[in-house]
């Protein structure tokens, strides 16, 4: 918003108002206004590593609740700003929230979900991000038009309501059962999970949960253990899965349409509204894979979403190179061209939105061990955040060097990330949370680290089908 630019990044207002010969890939470059974006990942990334002691000590409701209050102290103060130095504070504190929130709640879904809609109810936490990311542009659109300039205030003083939200439902929510066991509540477990079930039979499914308590309550360093021979799999994948994530470009699109719009030649409620089709199909896109994940598996959601995220990235380099050149100077950008960029952009949030969106939040969830679990999700947070940060910070001068090229160095990631997944990834749909060794045991990579790994007792067997996948849980 021009008001909110003003106040706080002139140089950036003046840059953005300057003649339209201005070079479009470089003028909202400033060191000052990407810190104020990217400190809230840098945060995140530092808490993330505290939450796991907090989340396996104090338990899953716990770390929601302090990443709950975080969020409503950030959000107060950044809606309250008088100075960039508040901002940036406030957005600290709500980075702190993300690493609490973002450490529990998945693991909170997994280990309540039953394992036949896992999939599903866990990518309703990504369906809720992009529920907020519509909302958030849609009061921007509005926010921008209040007289008087103060609209800013209410977009970033707004994030206390869902902070609120997530405060308030930490207090009234259930304490998963693997986490009451885990603090030696157990019968209180059980009768838990009675209750979450609808039914007073889930012996085996209890004892299962015991003996992997038990096992990982044999583990006295869980951080130093994340390192032994048997758990290599795990962290290859608590590391690479958001690594390639935040390589996919869609950092690109989702956190500065905005400019990008801009950029391409929209004016300013223009690229707002853009930046609200986008949302709209990210929320739909995630839809279908609630659908799909646990129909049609994680794979076939990854290659699927890789395919068309390249394509798509190929064809936005094309239009802008062929239009912007090197130089980033357009002569005039017909309305027809701009929109056929638009159509390709959406066509690429919707292929990341029921793939790499939301499984990269499902698949570390569901695949670590109980003794390992909270540490390998701190892990899996941090590296999100590492590369979330990276990529907020230098996005804007990335684009300033290398152009419409940036596209096109995304894309290469989507590429490497694909084949990792069609090799290195095993299909992991309607198999217990707790039996997940099997996967890696019948892997043709994995096995072999998988030698000295103990079989939990379990109440059925996987039912192998070619090529080693699982066919179903029987």
């Amino acid at each position: 918003m021009d008001s909110f630019l003003m106040k706080f990044f002139p140089s950036v207002y003046e840059k953005q108002k300057a003649d339209s010969s201005t070079n479009q890939y470089c003028k909202f470059d400033s060191f000052t206004l990407t810190m104020f974006t990217s400190s809230l990942y840098l945060a995140a990334l530092l808490s993330s590593l505290v939450a796991s002691t907090v989340t396996r000590k104090l338990g899953r409701k716990s770390s929601m609740l302090l990443g709950g209050v975080l969020f409503c102290a950030g959000a107060l103060i950044n809606g309250f700003a008088q100075a960039v130095w508040m901002l940036i504070v406030g957005r600290i504190l709500l980075g702190f929230g993300i690493g609490f929130a973002g450490q529990s709640v998945p693991l909170y879904l997994s280990e309540m979900a039953p394992y036949k809609y896992r999939g599903a109810l866990n990518i309703g936490f990504q369906l809720s991000i992009t529920i907020g990311i519509l909302v958030a542009n849609v009061l921007n659109y509005f926010f921008a038009k209040i007289k008087g300039g103060w609209g800013w205030r209410l977009s970033l003083g707004g994030a206390v309501v869902p902070a609120l939200i997530i405060t308030i439902g930490s207090l009234v929510l259930s304490e998963t059962p693997n986490s009451m066991i885990e603090r030696d509540k157990t019968e209180e477990a059980k009768s838990k999970l009675k209750r979450i079930r609808g039914i007073d039979d889930v012996d085996e499914e209890f004892n299962d949960l015991v003996v992997a308590s038990e096992a990982s309550k044999k583990v006295e360093h869980p951080w130093r253990n994340l390192l032994q021979r048997k758990y290599r799999p795990h962290l290859t994948m608590a590391i690479l899965i958001p690594f390639f994530q935040q390589l996919t470009g869609i950092n690109v699109i989702m956190f500065y349409a905005p400019v990008l719009f801009k950029t391409i030649g929209f004016g300013s409620d223009a690229s707002l509204m853009s930046a609200v089709i986008t949302g709209s199909v990210n929320v739909l896109a995630t839809s279908v894979s609630i659908y799909g994940v646990d129909k049609w598996g994680r794979r076939f959601l990854f290659f699927e979403g890789g395919i068309q995220m390249l394509i798509c990235q190929v064809a936005v380099a094309a239009c802008i190179g062929a239009k912007f050149g090197m130089d980033g100077n357009p002569s005039e950008l017909p309305k027809w061209y701009a929109i056929v960029v638009v159509l390709f952009i959406c066509i690429y949030v919707a292929g990341f939105a029921w793939s790499w969106g939301p499984l990269t939040c499902l698949v570390p969830s569901e695949i670590f061990p109980l003794e390992i679990r909270s540490a390998a999700q701190s892990v899996n947070v941090s590296v999100n955040m590492i590369f979330t940060f990276a990529i907020a910070q230098g996005f804007l001068t990335m684009l300033c060097h290398l152009k419409f090229g940036l596209f096109l160095f995304f894309a290469f990631f989507v590429v490497v990330m694909t084949i990792f997944v069609y090799f290195f990834l095993p299909e992991t749909k309607n198999i217990p949370i707790e039996e997940m060794s099997i996967i890696w045991k019948d892997h043709w990579f994995w096995s072999s680290f998988m030698t000295d790994v103990d079989d939990y007792p379990v109440k059925g067997a996987i039912e192998m089908g070619k090529e080693g996948k699982p066919a179903k849980y029987v």
